[in-house]
């Protein structure tokens, strides 16, 4: 591996240059890696910084920067995730065999909406081995170099990261708040799939006379249709609760004009009613989570 000639200011301002061009183009991979590993859209991008800054102290010539940016982020999730200082549970045998990778895409799919629930159980190496293997489709000599481990080890990680995964709790369900803003956000987001995948096949949106003057369609039919309006939309929604149970509505200069109430049944949404009779609206209140302010 060879460096760059010393005191050479004009050759380190060029590779700065380039490497903040190739940054820009691994950024988007990274930071959906660094988002799944945290669960956290904002830590991600905060990862994002600081693996710049250290590609940016670098003084070596970097073989392969894609790589060189994997390991690196990862490692710094590695790092958040170990100082959130998880409860460890006892590790759960599995038998070791080659794992599927069909098998593996669809039972990163089955998580679905509870996923990043379901990764709080695992150890932080077991998360980074799952959701690199089996979400991003790294091979285990990737996942090794980032975790300093074999790939051996990398793939028992993964293999006990699946196991517990595997085994569902009471609990990991989302609770309807958690519907309803998750919901939410994928419109916001412009996640069509994932409206389709909070969305129950017959789901149907309604409106009060007042909604549809304000300029809510009157009735949406089947999981496409709903997804399909609701998808890119509701930026200006906010969460609010009403009669105490969670659901969201359109604010225009701090007044909620509009009120989206979501049924939820069995974790995902049923129906949605547009609602804006004024005795309704007296009733929304904001809310922060599950808590009502």
């Amino acid at each position: 591996m060879t460096t760059n000639p010393p005191h050479d200011p004009a050759g380190a301002g060029r590779r700065k240059e380039q490497r903040a061009q190739q940054l820009q183009q691994e950024r988007p991979r990274l930071i959906a890696l660094a988002t799944r590993v945290l669960g956290d859209p904002v830590e991600a991008q905060d990862i994002i910084q600081q693996a710049w800054l250290r590609l940016d102290a670098a003084e070596q010539d970097i073989e392969s920067l894609p790589a060189w940016l994997t390991t690196v982020t990862t490692r710094l999730c590695l790092d958040r995730l170990r100082r959130r200082t998880p409860v460890p549970e006892a590790e759960i045998e599995v038998a070791e065999t080659a794992p599927d990778p069909a098998e593996d895409v669809e039972l990163a799919d089955t998580v679905g909406i509870a996923l990043q629930l379901v990764l709080d159980r695992l150890s932080p190496n077991q998360r980074v081995a799952f959701v690199m293997h089996d979400s991003f489709g790294f091979e285990f000599t990737t996942i090794a170099a980032a975790l300093d481990t074999t790939p051996e080890a990398a793939r028992k990680l993964a293999s006990r990261a699946r196991a517990k995964i595997a085994q569902s709790r009471p609990e990991d369900a989302l609770a309807d708040w958690e519907v309803v803003d998750a919901f939410m956000t994928a419109a916001r987001e412009g996640d069509f799939r994932r409206l389709l995948e909070l969305l129950a096949p017959d789901a149907v949106v309604r409106a009060d006379a007042q909604a549809i003057e304000a300029g809510t369609p009157a009735a949406l039919d089947g999981r496409e249709e709903v997804a399909s309006f609701f998808n890119g939309a509701a930026k200006a929604a906010l969460p609010v609760g009403i009669d105490g149970r969670a659901a969201s509505a359109w604010f225009h200069r701090g007044t909620a004009k509009v009120l989206f109430d979501l049924t939820v049944v069995e974790g995902r949404v049923t129906r949605i009613d547009f609602r804006a009779d004024p005795e309704v609206m007296e009733r929304v209140v904001r809310r922060d989570g599950p808590r009502q302010r």
